[in-house]
Formats: C-alpha cells, structure tokens, sequence
C-alpha cells in the first residue's frame, strides 16, 4: 500500500484511473512536484500579483518549503486535513502548497463563513489544524474556531495570521522553519487524496468533496488549459475566494500544473478590479457573473485598460445572454460561462462566443450524459438528468457514505441533480435543476439551512424559503413565514444572526402568510410561494456588505 493510503475510498474504479494517465489526461505526479518543476524550469518568472506587490517563482517555493517544514515539525503529514481560512493572497498559495507537499489534505474554506458552517466543516473532516485570521472585519476568526474546540476533538492547532497574540492559538511565524533546506519531500501518490472542495450548500450541511491530486492537475488542469489560446503562460485574476470551489482553479491548476500567475486581490470591489486590471494585465479574469455586471455598471470601465485581457470566464451560476453580449462588447475579449461543480462536473462553450448551451463536454475533463430516472441514457434531443464521469471526477464525499450512496453510481459517474438535454451535435444545454438551491450572485443558498434555524423562532408556525429572481444576483431569498405575529425582516435575520448563522444567507424578502399552501400531495407548493414572493413579498430588499464569498 503507498503512503499515502488513507481511510477515504475512491469510487473511480483504479484500472479507470490509471487509463486516464496512459491516455495522458493525468500528468501522474503530485501538486508540489509539478510546481517544483516550475521552479526549476523559471524561477524568477511571476507566480503571484497581490496586494502587496509580485512575487517569484522561487520566492513563493522558498515560503512553501519554510512552511511545510513546519507542518511536519508539527506532526502534520500523510492524509491529516489541515484547513485553510485565508484571503486571497501569496501565504494563501503557499499553504496549499506546504499541505500539498507534506502529503496533508488541504481543506480551503472562504473568510465570512459563519460558526456553524466552521464548526461543522471542521468537526466533519475531523481536521488536525487550521490556519485562519486573528480578524476579518471585526470578527475574530481564530478565536472563535478555538473557543470551539471543545467539539472537535481531532483539532491539535489552530494557527492564527496577524499581528495580534490569540489565547490557545499558534502564531504563523511560530510554524515557519528558518530555512526552507529543513524540508525533504517524500514520495507522494499522484492518485491519493490532496484536497477538499467545500459547497456552498444545496443540503443543511455544505458538502465535501475529496479529489486526488491528480483530479486537479488532470481534469481541472485541462479544462482551464483549454481556455488560453496565447502564447504566453496564463495569468489569472481570481476575483472569487481560492478557498472556493472555483478557487481550486488557482494554486493546484493555474500554478502548480499550468506555471501561470495569479493576480490577487483580498476582496472584491468593481473601481479597485478595474485599476488592478490595468496594472497587472491578467490574460483571464475569473469570477461570477454578478461581479461581471457590477464592473459593467461602473462608470470607472469606459477609462479602464483592459486589453490585455483574453478571456472572462464565469461560474457559480448561469450566464445570461445579455450579460454576455454586453461583455463582449465593452471588454472586447471572449466571454466564457462555465457548468461546473464541486460535485465534479464541468463543461463550458470554450472562447469561440456564448451560443446558450453549456458546451461540448471534453472527455480530458469529464464525460457527460444524460440519463433517465432508471439510469439509462436519454434519446439525443430529449431531458435527463446529467450525469458526469471523468479525469476531474472525485474520490468520494468526505466522511458522508450516505452522499456516497445516493450521488455515486457503483461505476463512478456522479449524480448532478440538473436536467439537461444533449443536441445532435453534442452540446449539453441546461434546462432546470431538481436540487433546492437558490443562487444568488454565485453563492449557493440552501433553503432547508435557513428554514432550520427559522423554525426555532418562537412566533413562527411554519415557514419555507424560495427564490425570487434579481437583476443583479440572479435570485434572492424570501422567506415565507406562516405567522400570527407582525414580524418583520430585520426580526427575522436578528434570529439568524443570534444563532451564528452568516450574513450572506439571509433572507431579503419576507412573506407573512396565516398557513403555508400545500400542493395536491401535501407538501408545501413552492411554485406557488415562489409567485406569491415576487408579488407580495413584504420589506425592502436589505443591502449586503459584499458579495457573498467574496471578501
């Protein structure tokens, strides 16, 4: 058995994996061995454009290297999580990669998550340390995860980033080696675990998913590789947190297997995105499309210098057509929508121009089909369920055998939940989806969430919560309330808030009704909440801070 066997079963048969590698889909070697090569091959070409100026190829090894001789000083190595709560910035980077180089897990997950979405990650992964902020906008990350400890008996360290001493918490310059010598890699398996994709929630819980090291440099790396058709290396401005799914497209692809750069800012806002755009010239900008409307709208992109941009490509939820048309016509480079998910499909219509459908799927990424509720392919032209199987697919959902069970086939292909339809010529266009989810502005919402914590307010009867749809971030959550009492939208997101719950996911509409409507089979009728929220839906749409997973 290699060294990096772990607990976590992988539901891709090995003889298909290894197929993959002989069909030179996989690259066969893990995330730092692949950036190493980097290094050596150009080490003072740019690897990361942040905040604070550019750093090299070999600067950022030299971090890493530091970095995981301190992760194995303290006992971190084969197949431990060790979570990640960062801003997008160079440490970012190279914690993954000292957890990549270790052998660890790397479990990212975006600054604002509230305590509950922490405390559960945490305690589900049953990860060994975390490394997080003193602060982020007046909350104090580090010490609220330690005063949590208590239910995460997995949990040896939390390491904390900052300026501030954190009682119970380990200082970062206390995990750096003096010198980056004092760590020696060890044989790695390509095809064991290396990182976790966190959801942003179609469940009560967020999922995790495991890929393998080569999943990400494989799969992910080649539908990110056909997205450049320059003759320069890519340079890729993240405007979404790395810590995301999307985000995974950042150290494990565009560095450690493409050898680009990254262009990184902690948060985002529209006028500062534009001005990094003219001072780093990135090739692809990569973000949501509720981002790419707001620089749209600034008044600061008709002075902007964006020529060197090649590509926007855009996830987290659908791409409308006229925000792609205006895209193109003001930016002036390829508009790209990408179908994906952590759950591990992805498909995209590449830079050839947006035609409404989702692409042609790329068997070096994953294969795509359309299947019936008895698991048989659908005739071409007609609606099924996408099913998804390939060189990006997943290991397996972490610790969760029942996910296991119900979106894992016994030959591997993951169950998406979306309905499709596959044209004669290949292309997969969208048409729905059975998940309960509500997009807003790329950040999935899930209803059951936010009703779970709604039901435990004393006034509330029943309640159940829709989306309703939004110029700007696609949809919203209105809640709709089964009440005798007069309450109002900020009493109902206090209650939220009181229970740890984070901002991001409240509600922005409420809808007071004496008794929920039910449908013919007795459950309650969304649809008919659903119209009932965009034409009676009481309270003015509350402004958020930032966009969500942003910041």
């Amino acid at each position: 058995m290699n060294p990096t066997a772990t607990r976590h079963t992988d539901h891709i048969p090995a003889d298909l994996r290894r197929s993959w590698a002989a069909a030179g889909y996989y690259p066969d070697r893990d995330l730092y061995s692949l950036f190493r090569g980097h290094v050596e091959r150009d080490p003072g070409a740019p690897a990361v454009l942040d905040a604070e100026g550019t750093v090299s190829y070999a600067e950022l090894d030299e971090l890493t290297r530091r970095l995981a001789a301190g992760l194995t000083q303290f006992g971190i190595g084969f197949g431990d999580v060790v979570a990640v709560q960062l801003p997008n910035d160079r440490l970012a980077c190279a914690v993954d990669l000292a957890v990549a180089a270790v052998g660890a897990i790397a479990l990212p997950f975006p600054l604002g998550r509230g305590d509950r979405d922490a405390e559960s990650l945490l305690r589900r992964s049953e990860a060994v340390a975390v490394l997080t902020v003193a602060d982020h906008h007046g909350y104090p990350c580090a010490a609220r995860i330690r005063e949590h400890s208590g239910t995460l008996p997995a949990l040896r360290a939390v390491i904390v980033v900052g300026d501030e001493q954190v009682q119970g918490c380990v200082p970062i310059h206390a995990l750096l080696a003096p010198q980056a010598s004092e760590f020696v890699q060890k044989a790695i398996d390509p095809d064991g675990p290396a990182r976790i994709l966190v959801t942003s929630g179609s469940e009560a819980e967020p999922k995790m998913v495991l890929y393998s090291h080569n999943a990400l440099s494989g799969g992910r790396g080649a539908m990110m590789a056909g997205l450049h058709d320059g003759p320069d290396a890519m340079r890729n401005f993240f405007l979404v947190p790395l810590a995301s799914a999307f985000g995974s497209s950042g150290t494990p692809v565009t560095l450690a297997t493409l050898g680009g750069a990254l262009v990184l800012r902690p948060a985002f806002d529209p006028v500062a995105t534009l001005e990094a755009i003219a001072l780093t010239r990135p090739t692809h900008l990569l973000g949501v499309p509720t981002m790419l409307r707001m620089l749209l709208d600034s008044p600061a992109i008709h002075d902007a210098d964006l020529s060197s941009l090649r590509a926007v490509v855009l996830g987290g939820s659908a791409l409308d057509p006229d925000t792609a048309r205006r895209a193109r016509e003001v930016l002036g480079c390829a508009v790209v929508g990408l179908y994906g998910s952590a759950d591990g499909v992805s498909c995209n219509g590449g830079l050839g121009g947006y035609d409404g459908s989702v692409g042609r799927p790329d068997p070096a990424v994953v294969d795509i089909r359309v299947i019936d509720s008895d698991g048989a392919t659908v005739p071409t032209g007609s609606t099924g369920e996408v099913v998804a199987r390939g060189p990006m697919s997943p290991m397996c959902y972490v610790n969760s055998p029942d996910l296991d069970a119900s979106l894992r086939t016994p030959d591997g292909w993951t169950r998406t939940g979306d309905l499709g339809v596959i044209d004669g010529d290949g292309r997969l266009t969208l048409v729905g989806r059975r998940k309960d989810v509500v997009i807003r502005g790329g950040l999935n919402i899930s209803p059951a969430e936010v009703e779970s914590v709604l039901i435990t307010h004393p006034a509330i009867r029943d309640v159940a919560c829709v989306s309703v749809p939004d110029p700007l971030y696609g949809e919203r959550v209105c809640a709709c309330v089964a009440t005798a009492a007069d309450l109002t939208l900020a009493d109902v997101t206090a209650h939220l808030a009181a229970s740890g719950m984070e901002p991001r996911k409240f509600p922005e509409r409420l809808l007071l009704l004496p008794a929920l409507p039910l449908g013919a089979a007795g459950k309650v009728d969304r649809q008919a909440l659903r119209e009932r929220a965009v034409n009676e839906g009481t309270d003015p749409v509350l402004p958020q801070q930032r966009i969500p997973g942003n910041d």
